[in-house]
């Protein structure tokens, strides 16, 4: 079993940084890609960054020269760096892992969500 768990979320004013984190666990032997979605309320899910297992980043025209995505693979934990946040910014972030290699096979998964407020 796979369990994605977020973290780093929180309250933090215009401009502020905040870093998020995404680790999976279980019997993993690879991951695709490890992807960053958000959620404000009334709105749809979006992609906001995503990281390929070859270093190959994507980011949403939104957040791009503010947000930065790494992963550490021997760790199976994602990150996303953001800076100079803006209020637009206020979602659920969820991690998703595509791709996930195990000794069951290959699977997607997603974490639960963690909460950003940014306030004006």
């Amino acid at each position: 079993q796979v369990q994605l768990v977020e973290s780093g979320g929180g309250l933090v004013q215009a401009g502020g940084s905040l870093r998020l984190s995404c680790a999976a666990s279980g019997s993993i032997f690879s991951i695709y890609a490890m992807n960053w979605y958000r959620q404000a309320p009334g709105k749809q899910r979006e992609l906001v960054a995503n990281i390929t297992s070859g270093g190959n980043t994507n980011y949403a025209d939104s957040v791009k020269g503010r947000f930065i995505i790494s992963r550490d693979d021997a760790k199976n934990t994602a990150y996303l760096q953001m800076n100079s946040l803006k209020p637009s910014d206020t979602a659920v972030y969820y991690c998703n892992a595509e791709g996930v290699l195990t000794t069951m096979g290959g699977a997607n998964y997603w974490g639960q969500g963690t909460q950003v407020t940014v306030s004006s």
